[in-house]
């Protein structure tokens, strides 16, 4: 089970959360011109890195906000816990959004 830090509560177990996929992800503008292929990228490609990826995860059974969480998908180490619109911490040089 992961300890995820949630930067309001501090260190809570992985149930209390809920993962939201990928972060920094960037909706295509203007929707009225956008390709239906370009569309369906933004909907279903997503990373899918061995190491540390970028992930948006929400404190559900808590304070009920969101961040973001550096994770390393090979140990599931938290590497950094950042906010939904700060940018990328330096730590994390290498990760893709």
């Amino acid at each position: 089970m992961l300890r995820i830090p949630c930067p309001w509560c501090g260190p809570r177990d992985e149930p209390e959360f809920q993962c939201g996929g990928q972060a920094h992800m960037v909706r295509p503008e203007p929707w009225h011109e956008v390709a239906e292929a370009t569309w369906g990228d933004y909907l279903f490609t997503r990373q899918n890195p061995k190491g540390v990826h970028l992930e948006r995860w929400g404190h559900v059974n808590g304070c009920r906000q969101w961040f973001n969480v550096a994770r390393n998908t090979v140990t599931h180490e938290i590497v950094a816990v950042y906010g939904m619109t700060d940018p990328v911490p330096a730590s994390v040089a290498g990760a893709k959004p």
